[in-house]
């Protein structure tokens, strides 16, 4: 538990914020993962859901296609039937559930069935959107007032609960939800009750995302110049003069990798550093992990090997993984570091020597290059026959490293640390994504996440031949890239280095010499 006790038989109202993943409260994360039910609308990014613990039961009650699967009522007694039985029950809404989100009603037919709950606030559209625009809601020069409006109602309707008399004239900023379909209208009434027509308006469509798009103008000329860009809901309208300060503050859509999404196939667990990278320059991440990392079939054979290290001159590690699974065996056996005591270590890159350092070890052999057959090379200053050498690694790995090994003399085992297996996704949304075009990049990160990545389509042909033919693909070396050639995508980038860090520098240099 990280510091929120979920009771079952209770209902968390949670907010999940515009849509940028990392704008969901710690609480609201918190809660989703200990949930039974997660009960949620049309969410911006749906990777929220995969905070949910594997026997989470996921009930979708928002609109497809513009009807919604379910009426509030429904939704309604689906909460309360889901929390009388016991069930702890997260209803997760876009934006705040106190914000147009119709959480109010939500809770007060759980107060009229005695069902316990909580608000889990979530940043709201109507301050997030705006800041990822860079417009401040209000601004010392500018306005000390702002307001919240449904821009949803028809502002021309009798029963009209906006006074726009008084909103007109009396508040600096105005923050219109859900008002495309409106603006016109809004515009009109606005500049009817006394707001002069040259006031800014900027319209932001799915803002916090990387398709975030902005258009600009004022009352007179917003909704002409909206309807000639095509923008469609959802998006937001803010009006007031703090509206020109985006031109100066406008920092999300400036990022280098802004408006550009992009797929991370690496194992989930290995993923985020990556992720954060890319995401932290304004590139949307898709995670679409095709390889996960599990232990091999037996630990006999590490087992085994670790109880005899005093017969070995080298240890061997040619991934991160590798060490990990090793020194957790070493611990398993009531061993620890000091049993490498007089043995040498060597590690395929920095990354996986990193590790060591974590134990106050410094590999004896990191090469320059970080491949088997780098590896193989930098033994040749060292005298390798009759040696030893155990190598904990992955089942099914490329057999170069030992191979040549044991052709400079030296006594190689392989013991397998650790295995890769294809894990069970559903591909229909990625698949969807490819066939209309609306990811810029794959990213693969060894070899077996390429294979991987093809076996889990149906429609293999398709996807060499026709989905992957208008998306970029970046491998992070020369073995990755030749699998990839081999499952015939054509790789348009890798970077010097074989490193996570080389990479991210070669995906943005890579998209700012395109889009140039």
């Amino acid at each position: 538990m990280n510091g929120h006790d979920v009771k079952r038989g209770k209902v968390y109202l949670i907010g999940a914020g515009p849509g940028d993943p990392g704008l969901m409260t710690l609480k609201g994360k918190d809660i989703l993962s200990q949930a039974d039910v997660i009960i949620y609308d049309y969410l911006a990014n749906k990777i929220f859901l995969e905070y949910a613990k594997p026997q989470a039961e996921l009930i979708y009650v928002g609109k497809k296609g513009g009807d919604h699967t379910m009426g509030q009522a429904e939704i309604n007694r689906l909460i309360v039937e889901k929390s009388q039985a016991g069930k702890s029950v997260a209803r997760l809404k876009g934006g705040d559930p106190f914000i147009f989100g119709r959480g109010g009603e939500e809770a007060q037919e759980l107060v009229a069935d005695g069902v316990p709950f909580e608000v889990v606030p979530g940043i709201t559209s109507a301050i997030s959107v705006p800041a990822y625009a860079g417009i401040p809601l209000t601004h010392r020069d500018h306005t000390a007032t702002v307001a919240f409006v449904t821009g949803h109602e028809d502002p021309l309707k009798e029963e009209s609960s906006i006074q726009w008399d008084k909103l007109a004239t009396g508040v600096g900023t105005i923050v219109f939800l859900m008002g495309v379909g409106n603006l016109k209208k809004i515009a009109k009434n606005l500049t009817r009750h006394g707001r002069a027509p040259d006031t800014p308006v900027a319209v932001i469509r799915r803002g916090t995302v990387a398709d975030q798009r902005t258009i600009s103008g004022n009352l007179e000329n917003i909704a002409e110049r909206v309807e000639t860009a095509g923008l469609r809901p959802p998006a937001i309208i803010v009006v007031g003069d703090v509206v020109r300060l985006r031109d100066e503050l406008n920092w999300f859509e400036t990022q280098p990798l802004f408006g550009k999404r992009i797929v991370v196939t690496r194992a989930r667990e290995q993923a985020s550093g990556f992720l954060k990278k890319l995401s932290a320059l304004g590139a949307e991440c898709i995670q679409f992990p095709t390889i996960e990392i599990v232990p091999p079939d037996s630990w006999e054979p590490l087992d085994t090997a670790i109880l005899n290290l005093a017969s070995y001159q080298w240890l061997l590690f040619t991934s991160v993984n590798g060490v990990k699974y090793f020194l957790q065996r070493l611990h398993f056996l009531k061993k620890d570091v000091r049993d490498l005591k007089g043995i040498r270590i060597g590690a395929i890159g920095p990354k996986t020597a990193e590790q060591w350092h974590q134990w106050g070890i410094i590999p004896d052999l990191v090469p320059d290059e970080y491949r088997a057959e780098a590896v193989v090379a930098s033994f040749k200053k060292w005298d390798t026959e009759g040696v030893r050498i155990l190598i904990p690694r992955a089942a099914k790995a490329r057999e170069v490293l030992p191979e040549q090994l044991r052709k400079m003399g030296a006594r190689v085992e392989v013991v397998d640390a650790y295995k890769t297996i294809s894990p069970q996704k559903n591909t229909a949304e990625i698949q969807e994504m490819l066939e209309k075009g609306s990811i810029d990049m794959v990213t693969f990160t060894s070899s077996s996440t390429v294979t991987n990545f093809v076996e889990m389509f149906n429609s293999r042909e398709d996807l060499a031949h026709k989905w992957m033919k208008q998306v970029s693909v970046a491998c992070i070396g020369p073995i990755t890239a030749d699998t990839a050639g081999e499952q015939g995508f054509s790789v348009d980038l890798m970077p010097a280095d074989y490193t996570i860090e080389a990479l991210t520098s070669a995906i943005t240099d890579f998209f700012k010499n395109t889009d140039g």
